[in-house]
């Protein structure tokens, strides 16, 4: 059984969440909570397992039109072209590739809404025990510090995709309520207010206690994020801050990295050395449309069915771009670990055969070419298979979501490194990373500091059915590490955040996108919000 029962049990606790946008109702749940029990220690983890919850919704949301699409599909690793069967859906794929979403998209509703509920969740905890509604007997420092670590990891969701949101801490106010737009940088000083100070108060221990929740460790992770990414948030780059908080999780001793890249990503992932932070997945207990992890179905063709005896027939979708695939040095293992590609069979070893568009009736071998965004058939691009797929997979999948993992804190620290001018330290860290990954040519796993400040190997540029161009690389500082990130971090849904902190999201091109103005670094805040909250404003080129 995976470690998950603390977080499944929240959703028989009598304490209902509030979901919205920004608009916080007055609801009076003391009677429900304090009259019918004293929380014992399950008790207060099913308690907290509440906010906990949201982000599910807030990584996949339903119909997976939030952070992970989002970040993958809008950035030059993967796409959602059109294919025979579909997956045109009005257009929202192609909009979200080409950079012309708009406030009405569902990525942008997503997002905001699933963080805001978050929020709202942590306020009323906060409000709730602070009152002594919830009566707390033991650990009550230490678990209104967790809530206030939860509260700004979904700020930090928000910081990266809107910038300028309401900083809410109240629950307790009036229907009418309408909170006030703080700037960009104001919501990052009230993030890393909120870090600095909560976060040595959490947990240390790394067990199945604080699985799937922000202890010290997880907590520092976080922080790191936070000031890796503050030259983007609020215009002051802090590399200092970063090694710091990366140093802390590293001195713990508490992770390491795994010795196959895969452990991180199998179907009983729940006990890696390597995950800091998850969310946990079942594919029996989060198994609804809008919590259900669906990737295998996203990105496999309908013929796949019978190559992992399914028991549903996949979706097809989602696939690599060909640009970044030719990125991989061959003897680089996560390019064959990674992807499905090549001639597909079924589970007995027969050939699979196309069933769809102009294949039909033909081999179904994934290739390494697409027309465009606009354009494909069943044998275009590799498919997504970081994380592992099982024999008879249901719709959602088991595996845990590694958000923060180590092999993360070691590359923070890299690419903090190396801008400050420690390409030494930068090289050894990433070497570190890489020593998995060449185990048929060890030698290739060493890089220098020179090598990371070489240009990027990715051939920028349109590459599709329409147009070919190549654009200039040579003013993408520290190109080489960039391609390290892609490398290790591909399909985990953060392309777009290191895309922008590298200055590449909103001015080069790939496949069929072209750079449509630097205001796309940010997504619009989503009409509904607008239209529910009178104090804000939307965001500039929107």
């Amino acid at each position: 059984m995976k470690k998950i029962s603390w977080i499944i049990s929240c959703t028989l606790v009598l304490v209902a969440g509030v979901i919205s946008c920004t608009k916080l109702n007055n609801k009076d749940y003391a009677t429900i909570v304090t009259s019918q029990f004293t929380p014992g220690p399950a008790d207060v983890a099913a308690l907290v397992g509440v906010p906990y919850t949201s982000w599910r919704t807030l990584q996949l949301g339903r119909s997976a039109n939030a952070i992970w699409r989002t970040n993958e599909i809008s950035a030059d690793e993967t796409v959602i072209p059109e294919r025979p069967n579909g997956w045109v859906d009005g257009g929202i794929y192609q909009r979200v590739h080409y950079h012309k979403w708009t406030p009405d998209e569902d990525n942008c509703f997503q997002i905001w809404t699933n963080a805001y509920a978050g929020i709202t969740n942590c306020n009323r905890l906060l409000y709730q025990i602070d009152a002594n509604q919830i009566p707390i007997p033991t650990g009550k420092t230490r678990l209104l510090a967790e809530l206030r670590v939860l509260r700004a990891s979904f700020y930090y969701a928000l910081i990266d995709f809107f910038g300028n949101v309401p900083i809410d801490t109240s629950f307790n106010v009036p229907a009418s309520y309408e909170p006030t737009q703080s700037t960009r940088p104001q919501v990052y000083s009230f993030i890393i207010s909120e870090l600095t100070a909560n976060v040595p108060l959490l947990d240390s221990a790394n067990d199945a206690t604080t699985y799937g929740r922000f202890n010290i460790w997880a907590g520092y992770t976080l922080l790191a994020k936070m000031y890796l990414n503050a030259g983007v948030y609020n215009g002051s780059p802090d590399w200092a801050d970063c090694i710091a908080a990366c140093n802390k999780v590293i001195q713990s001793g508490a992770y390491s990295l795994e010795p196959v890249q895969e452990n991180v990503f199998a179907t009983n992932n729940s006990g890696s050395k390597e995950i800091v932070f998850s969310i946990p997945f079942d594919q029996i207990y989060t198994a609804d449309g809008n919590t259900a992890w669906t990737l295998h179905m996203e990105t496999l063709e309908p013929e796949n069915q019978a190559t992992y005896n399914f028991q549903n027939s996949p979706w097809g979708g989602i696939c690599a771009i060909p640009q970044f695939i030719n990125t991989f040095d061959p003897d680089d293992n996560r390019l064959s670990a990674n992807w499905v590609q090549g001639q597909q069979f079924n589970s007995a070893g027969d050939t699979l055969i196309g069933q769809l568009g102009a294949y039909r009736g033909k081999p179904l071998t994934y290739i390494n070419a697409l027309p465009g965004v606009d354009s494909s058939e069943e044998i275009h691009g590799f498919r997504l298979g970081k994380f592992q797929i099982q024999q008879g997979e249901l719709v959602g999948m088991s595996n845990d979501f590694p958000l923060f993992r180590y092999a993360d804190v070691l590359l923070m620290k890299a690419e903090a490194s190396l801008r400050s001018g420690d390409a030494n330290t930068a090289a050894a860290l990433v070497t570190t990373v890489r020593q998995r990954d060449f185990t048929l040519n060890p030698a290739k796993a060493t890089v220098t500091g020179t090598q990371l400040s070489q240009p990027t190997v990715y051939s920028y540029g349109l590459r599709n059915h329409l147009t070919t161009s190549f654009d200039n690389v040579s003013d993408i500082s520290f190109g080489r590490m960039l391609d390290e990130l892609g490398w290790e971090f591909t399909q985990e849904g953060r392309r777009r955040q290191d895309l922008i902190r590298f200055g590449v999201f909103t001015t080069k091109s790939w496949l069929s996108h072209s750079p449509n103005g630097d205001y796309r670094s940010l997504l619009a805040i989503p009409t509904s919000a607008l239209q529910t909250n009178g104090n804000l404003k939307q965001n500039p080129g929107y």
